[in-house]
């Protein structure tokens, strides 16, 4: 049995709704349900799910403008259900701040599989660290990653990081001025039986330069390196 928090699932497809809870209340999840995304936000803070499914097309306010709405509030793992071959929403989902995306149609027992690494993945960003002086913080270049809040202090500023963004950084800062390759990144960042979208190293790492864009001393801090991937610079 799973001890894990409930998981909310918003998708516009009632058949599909009642697959998924009745599959995954057979491994000991407990599942709530949403038709639409209008009371998503309210839902979350009301229940703190372990991990939100969010379909992207459903009618009114579609899926991505949901995500937008919740990553102002929570950094709750989202798996994202998008139209099979819809790369462009894969994309856009990543950049706003999605941890997976499945096509659909798909299996339930694939979905059970990517909401277990999801959920494996955000506890090894919430736990761990081997930050300098101590595991709860991780320094190099100016930054530092407090490990247990999952933030980032630049200068005297403190930024929230989601969750695949403060794995990344996570790394990166570990290897200063070390080149590492997508692949590298990639068994990293993600577990080995994940099989992440081959774009999203590159979709994440403009986000964290996004922000560090605004701290001018820090705006060149991830290079990147030219037929090889990218490092962290030291000295920038």
């Amino acid at each position: 049995m799973e001890t894990t928090g409930p998981i909310l699932l918003i998708d516009d497809d009632a058949m599909l709704r009642e697959l998924v809870v009745e599959y995954l209340e057979e491994y000991g999840f407990t599942v709530h349900t949403l038709p639409n995304g209008l009371k998503a936000v309210e839902t979350i803070q009301s229940i703190s799910p372990s991990t939100v499914i969010l379909d992207v097309m459903m009618p009114g306010k579609d899926g991505l403008e949901v995500l937008r709405e919740i990553r102002t509030v929570s950094t709750v793992p989202v798996i994202m259900l998008t139209a099979k071959g819809e790369d462009t929403d894969r994309i856009v989902g990543l950049e706003l701040g999605a941890d997976d995306y499945m096509a659909k149609p798909f299996n339930p027992r694939e979905l059970l599989a990517r909401i277990k690494a999801v959920l494996r993945r955000f506890e090894t960003a919430m736990h761990e660290g081997t930050g300098k002086a101590d595991s709860t913080t991780l320094s190099a270049g100016g930054l530092t990653l407090n490990i247990p809040k999952q933030t980032l202090l630049v200068d005297d500023t403190e930024l929230e990081l989601a969750p695949t963004e403060f794995r990344l950084l996570k790394v990166l800062m570990s290897n200063v001025d070390k080149a590492l390759t997508r692949d590298n990144l990639m068994d990293l960042v993600w577990d080995k039986d994940f099989s992440a979208y081959d774009r999203s190293i590159d979709v994440h790492i403009s986000k964290l330069r996004s922000q560090l864009k605004l701290f001018e001393k820090h705006a060149k801090r991830i290079k990147t390196v030219w037929g090889t991937g990218y490092m962290f610079v030291g000295e920038a």
